[in-house]
């Protein structure tokens, strides 16, 4: 798994993207049951049952009521790494899930800065790289398209509760990347006088 992360990450062979859009695909659907507190019982959810009542399974997952996000956000990089890999490994790992899904995704972040590779950082280095690394996008174009999201037929769902949004990374370290995206969010969110519940969802964690 490490070297396919490597391919993927490091070495920019986009390629592997779908393989991986898929896998991250079956993390969105643990985060769904955690969320929906619609588990099945023990039973219910055991190969076996599933094996010996295949149909009866699928019908009962189908009637749960599970919970979905509004919002696919993948973590930004900058112009110098888009640049050495050609692609956005976030983003086309959030294209897969948004396609099998049903979600939408929108670039609401963008990097202030670039930050050198953090995997060669201590924990304290990586968290002062992350501060203020990342900003809500501004961009016109992008800004309308959430205001019609807002505005859409989810409106009379967001008056009951908040904004779901999913920020999609390919791996977890210390978190400071995370939280520093979350932080950003918020304060677009709040700027456009709508509360959001901020999740995350990476392919790894190192």
């Amino acid at each position: 798994m490490r070297e396919i992360l490597g391919q993927y990450k490091y070495r920019g062979n986009e390629r592997l993207a779908p393989l991986l859009g898929l896998m991250l695909d079956r993390a969105y659907a643990f985060l769904q049951y955690e969320q929906s507190g619609q588990q099945l019982n023990g039973a219910l959810q055991s190969n076996l049952f599933s094996k010996l009542f295949p149909v009866l399974h699928s019908k009962l997952r189908m009637r749960s009521n599970l919970w979905q996000a509004d919002l696919l956000v993948p973590v930004p990089v900058s112009a110098v790494r888009l640049s050495e890999r050609g692609f956005n490994q976030a983003e086309r790992l959030a294209e897969v899930v948004s396609l099998h899904r049903g979600v939408p995704q929108l670039p609401l972040l963008v990097r202030t800065h670039h930050t050198a590779k953090q995997s060669f950082k201590s924990r304290r280095e990586r968290l002062a790289d992350m501060k203020h690394a990342f900003a809500g996008n501004t961009d016109p174009v992008v800004l309308q398209s959430l205001k019609e999201l807002l505005n859409s037929s989810m409106t009379h769902q967001l008056e009951q509760r908040p904004l779901r949004v999913i920020i999609v990374d390919d791996i977890y370290t210390t978190g400071s990347t995370i939280r520093a995206c979350a932080g950003a969010l918020q304060q677009l969110c709040r700027s456009l006088d709508c509360t959001a519940e901020i999740y995350s969802l990476t392919w790894a964690r190192s």
